[in-house]
């Protein structure tokens, strides 16, 4: 498989910048594998194509607000410190700009008092002067609007991008299919005899990072945390000995069963890439929004869908004009 199999191109108008007035309102591209029909909706309406008695299961995981502007007190030099990934207490692996002018040890301040200093520039990693880092960013950090989105972040950013059943904070970038459910509309689903089950995967910056070799095979995965437990895992099991189908909310999520399903392991780190020619162990359909070409969650998409299909999928959203990445439009693969 080369990687210009999964290019396209896309008009940047088509690049949603804000999200829908309404998180159900967004439009909704139904693709049946069995069919190859296409068939236009609205994500409210989601019920409508979903298998009777489907089991949703959408990740929990919270954007955390993990950008930080700042300065260096001694020069007055603008910092920003965009965090990635805990490694325990203080310390945080991080993006820093500019990184040739910070040196190790020199402080770098932030709104409320919060600082840090830089004390590995080989690994990139920095140590705060408090414990409670996380809580600190709830009112000093920046929500990490993903880099194809052409603005700064606004407070309503705080609410729209995270899902309403966000509760564990360690994401970086959102998933974002489940932002176009509301509490009303999961309701809904439940009072139709659907069910829904919550599992944690952190998105980290490594979702954005593009594929570059040209034979995706030898790509290096990049790693995210996850966990799913043992009452989910019976929760999963039982509708699928029962005939119900698991509806995996995002590639996160699929990605969470699917490691599960390969490795038995509840919680942990996971590599899985699946691209075309991959078996899918749990999921049954899958629920996603629109992904940027030659990228790992566009290949998971095709291996689940079809390249064909997913292709001529692509290329009516594109004719139909619908909104595309992050705070886009949604697609059902079914």
């Amino acid at each position: 498989m080369r990687l210009s199999d999964f290019d396209y191109s896309l008009p940047e108008a088509l690049i949603a910048q804000y999200p829908s007035e309404k998180r159900d309102a967004s439009r909704l591209l139904v693709v049946d594998r069995s069919t190859g029909e296409l068939v236009h909706t609205v994500f409210r309406r989601l019920g409508d194509h979903l298998p009777r008695q489907s089991l949703l299961v959408v990740n929990n995981s919270r954007v955390i607000p993990a950008r930080l502007l700042g300065e260096k007190p001694r020069s007055g030099g603008q910092v920003e410190v965009f965090l990635l990934k805990s490694l325990g207490g203080r310390r945080f692996e991080a993006m820093l700009r500019p990184l040739k002018k910070i040196r190790e040890g020199e402080p770098l301040v932030f709104a409320g008092g919060i600082s840090c200093q830089l004390v590995d520039r080989e690994q990139r990693v920095v140590e705060f002067d408090r414990d409670d880092v996380l809580k600190a960013l709830e009112s000093v950090g920046h929500i990490p609007l993903p880099p194809y989105i052409k603005r700064g972040d606004e407070d309503s950013d705080r609410v729209q991008y995270q899902t309403v059943y966000a509760r564990p904070r360690g994401s970086v970038a959102a998933p974002t299919a489940g932002l176009h459910f509301t509490k009303q509309l999961m309701d809904s689903l439940k009072l139709e005899g659907h069910g829904f089950a919550q599992v944690t995967l952190h998105v980290g910056y490594g979702t954005f990072k593009p594929v570059e070799a040209e034979d995706i095979v030898s790509h290096p995965m990049h790693s995210e945390e996850y966990s799913i437990s043992p009452s989910v895992v019976r929760k999963v099991a039982a509708a699928k000995a029962s005939g119900r189908r698991i509806v995996a909310v995002g590639t996160t999520s699929c990605r969470v069963l699917e490691s599960y399903a390969r490795s038995c392991q509840v919680r942990g780190a996971t590599r899985l890439f699946l691209y075309p020619g991959a078996e899918f162990k749990m999921v049954d359909v899958l629920l996603t929004n629109f992904h940027l070409p030659r990228s790992t969650l566009l290949m998971l998409v095709n291996a689940f869908g079809g390249s064909a299909l997913i292709r001529r999928a692509y290329e009516e959203a594109i004719r139909e004009k619908y909104r595309f990445y992050s705070y886009g439009d949604a697609m059902l693969v079914i």
